[in-house]
């Protein structure tokens, strides 16, 4: 947990994520990624220089999932809960039949997510996105569309006058994964038809096989992003050297 705390707090100052007296929502989806955040994020607030409060906010999008344990967590730690109930799920699988869901899914929970935060005052979320997402994101990005490209680790949305950050940045999955099991975080199954048969699902099949290979691949693609040819990441002074 320690470990995990220092390499957030880290990225956070590099990156200027947060302001003392910030008003934070948490994006909870129930998975791993959004409760280890939700619990690095409750326990640095407590010690953050001019502080900041936080509150989690879940975009439940109709497919039944049980919540009740994260609302539990978050009432046990003073963490403010909002449950938002979309339809979702009908729209993209019985109106639309989407065959490729994802991104338009994507789309709608971001638009509800912004929409829920700002009703509530809040004008920054943080997301649970970390390194390899990151890596992920940048070969999707080359493969399936031919651009160079990725989510910035701190994202101004002009339209909302929304703020993402993503203080997960330097943790990569395996150590969410560990420290989700450490500190026996709720866990909500995701029953999204779509889960686990994706082209995020391709892309960390091939980077699993080119690693076999080229060891330090992620590194290496994580460097780059922060140096070029992604200038909006920066050259920052605290650069991850190690995707284990």
């Amino acid at each position: 947990m320690q470990r995990a705390m220092g390499l957030v707090r880290r990225c956070v100052e590099d990156y200027q994520m947060i302001m003392p007296g910030d008003k934070i929502a948490v994006g909870v989806s129930g998975g791993k990624d959004s409760m280890v955040l939700l619990r690095i994020l409750s326990a640095l607030r407590d010690y953050f220089p001019g502080g900041f409060s936080l509150a989690a906010v879940t975009i439940d999008m109709g497919f039944g999932m049980d919540f009740a344990p994260i609302e539990a967590f978050c009432a046990a730690r003073e963490i403010p809960f909002l449950r938002v109930q979309t339809e979702i799920s009908k729209i993209i699988f019985d109106y639309r039949k989407e065959k490729n869901p994802c991104s338009m899914c994507a789309k709608m929970r971001r638009g509800a997510l912004n929409q829920a935060i700002l009703e509530q005052g809040f004008t920054k979320v943080a997301l649970g996105h970390h390194y390899d997402d990151a890596v992920e994101t940048f070969l999707m990005s080359l493969i399936f569309e031919g651009r160079i490209s990725c989510f910035q680790p701190v994202t101004y949305l002009d339209r909302s006058g929304v703020t993402q950050i993503r203080p997960l940045l330097y943790l990569t999955e395996g150590m969410v994964r560990r420290l989700a099991e450490e500190e026996q975080l709720p866990i909500v199954q995701n029953r999204c038809p779509a889960d686990k048969n994706t082209k995020r699902e391709e892309i960390k099949e091939l980077i699993r096989n080119l690693s076999k290979t080229y060891p330090e691949l992620k590194e290496r693609v994580f460097g780059a992003m922060q140096r070029l040819p992604l200038p909006e990441w920066g050259t920052v002074p605290h650069q991850r050297s190690s995707g284990k």
